[in-house]
């Protein structure tokens, strides 16, 4: 968990950091010459960011560091090692400020603050806990609980933490009642926190990834609506689909293999997990206020508010923009069918997405300040109070946001991704590039424990490259989704991740336990994922035939590898034995 006076240092350094001005220029002919002049000096970046994120696990000394690593590189040119290392410093500085100065990069940070903020609030009021319990009352099999935990999952998809801490804590007593094993349990609900929240087109990870989406397209000359092709990416999240088919499918097989077998065989016949707890309670931040009445509608206005309105102001904002551009064919078409399929998508094309997000999440602040306030559950004062809590808790966000966009700037100043693509064109297949991202995706967020940093790392990366070995949209598309879903790969693998360590504590479950028997099943369904996704992808197969083969192969798996935990008693008295 990160430290809150990190929290307080770094949000010190980037307001204060904002009286400083310092200026620079970039360009893609500054990029090509330092690319020819650096040559392999100019991977010292993301190298840096990389290599410090393996040994420190920190990613936000790591991706500030890297842009210090990148500018000291420009800077040493002409000046002693002393000066260029006080110029690289300010440089970063400087960075900051022109990354917070960006009207697209401002609003994309007001937005993941004020999503915060409502989340809060909806879980103070009961809102979360409500829906979770309607729900948990409808479990009555031991299949059916795990349906139901899955189905729990998906719907608190606006965060991952707010799915381990609110999912574990009311479905723990059920799937106990139901002798479902806490290794299970952890593993539905980190299954379906981050590779969930990741999908979703509201929640606390949209802003980190439409902005970096945006920024690295910016990087090489090409202007995109980056949610545009944020949407284009889901059905190519290979990981994030399968894995939330795997535990569907094993749920209604009822099978499992590896060591979550063991668990599960050990849980049927009455056994507990080490580390069981049977106190049902757990210590998080997302507990509704003491004594408040728990009531669903705490939770369908608010977050109902923010998608309404986002739909709202994605269309508006996207209608506004074809009307200056003075586009005759798309003004004639709103005129004529304002509310066609055709319509409502050239205007989410058009739109400004970090506007529309921010404007919804702003008015759904506003309706749950009024609701907490209306019940009497709180008074203004503290439902804002509890708004600006929520807020807190995602400025880490908002800190890697920065830095990540400092380092894609110095990387594109620097010309990294111009010396990687001089490097690697035709010397690599152009097929084999979305499986490597993936990797490299994989093993960064494994060893860091956070999906955000490793994004960070690799988009500015990654998009260039991929544009330079196929212009073509749909493998660029391929190559970007490769990056989120090998990130949240990695994390959903890592025994240091936020979400794997919250998943084990909500469940109630021993922490090593939950990586030990989860990790057979990611690391199954992320062979799947490239050996049935991304190579498939990568030789020109379309999605709608990759996808298909992938949930295919998933399902073939569970049947080959997984054996039924309600049989074979001999293997059931050995298992209890030991």
């Amino acid at each position: 968990m990160w430290n809150k006076k990190l929290y307080t240092i770094l949000t010190t350094i980037i307001i204060f950091s904002m009286f400083t001005v310092i200026g620079f220029a970039e360009g893609s002919d500054v990029a090509a010459i330092n690319a020819q002049k650096f040559g392999v000096l100019t991977l010292i970046p993301p190298l840096v960011a990389i290599i410090l994120a393996f040994v420190t696990k920190n990613v936000v000394i790591s991706l500030m560091l890297g842009v210090v690593a990148g500018s000291f590189v420009l800077q040493v040119t002409g000046n002693n090692v002393f000066v260029a290392l006080i110029l690289s410093i300010l440089d970063l500085v400087n960075r900051s400020i022109e990354s917070l100065s960006d009207p697209w990069n401002a609003g994309i940070i007001l937005q993941v603050l004020a999503i915060g903020g409502v989340i809060n609030l909806v879980a103070k009021m009961g809102g979360a806990q409500a829906i979770a319990e309607v729900l948990a009352r409808k479990a009555k099999t031991a299949k059916g609980t795990q349906l139901i935990t899955w189905f729990l999952g998906l719907l608190v998809f606006f965060d991952d933490y707010a799915n381990s801490l609110i999912v574990g804590p009311i479905m723990r007593p059920v799937s106990d009642k139901m002798k479902i094993s806490r290794e299970k349990l952890s593993f539905i609900i980190d299954s379906t926190a981050a590779p969930v929240a990741g999908l979703a087109i509201i929640s606390t990870w949209i802003g980190l990834e439409v902005g970096l989406i945006n920024d690295a397209f910016n990087s090489i000359g090409i202007e995109v609506d980056a949610f545009g092709v944020f949407l284009q990416t889901i059905p190519f999240r290979f990981y994030n689909i399968l894995i939330l088919a795997f535990i569907v499918i094993s749920a209604i097989l009822l099978k499992d293999f590896g060591p979550m077998r063991d668990a599960e065989i050990k849980a049927r016949r009455g056994g507990k997990s080490a580390g069981y707890d049977s106190s049902g309670k757990v210590e998080d931040d997302l507990a509704p206020k003491e004594g408040v009445k728990l009531s669903v509608w705490n939770a369908i206005i608010p977050i109902g508010t923010l998608i309404v309105v986002a739909l709202i102001s994605f269309y508006y904002s996207g209608y506004t923009a074809i009307e200056e551009s003075g586009d005759a064919t798309l003004t004639a078409l709103f005129k004529d069918a304002p509310y066609s399929f055709i319509a409502i998508k050239e205007a989410f094309s058009a739109s400004n997405a970090s506007l529309a997000l921010f404007q919804s999440a702003f008015v759904a602040s506003i309706v749950g300040i009024a609701m907490a306030a209306g019940k009497k559950i709180f008074t203004v004062s503290e439902a804002i109070d509890v708004w600006i809590d929520g807020m807190k808790t995602l400025v880490i966000t908002g800190v890697i946001l920065i830095l990540a966009w400092s380092l894609s700037s110095i990387i594109n100043e620097l010309g990294t991704a111009a010396y990687m693509i001089q490097m690697l064109s035709g010397s690599l297949p152009n097929f084999l590039l979305p499986s490597l991202i993936f990797v490299l995706g994989s093993i960064i967020s494994f060893a860091t424990g956070t999906s955000y940093g490793t994004m960070g790392i690799l988009m500015p990366l990654a998009i260039p490259l991929a544009y330079s070995m196929n212009p073509d949209m749909g493998y660029i598309i391929a190559s970007t989704s490769a990056v989120l879903t090998g990130a949240i790969f990695g994390d959903h693998c890592s025994p240091i991740s936020d979400t794997t360590i919250l998943s084990s504590m909500g469940a109630g479950c021993n922490h090593l336990d939950h990586v030990r028997t989860q990790m057979p099943y990611a690391l199954f369904t992320g062979v799947i994922t490239i050996v049935f996704g991304y190579i498939p992808v990568g030789l020109g197969l379309p999605i709608y035939i990759a996808l298909p083969l992938a949930l295919a192969a998933i399902f073939i798996g569970i049947q080959i590898f997984g054996k039924s935990v309600e049989d074979d008693d001999v293997e059931i008295e050995k298992t209890i034995a030991e």
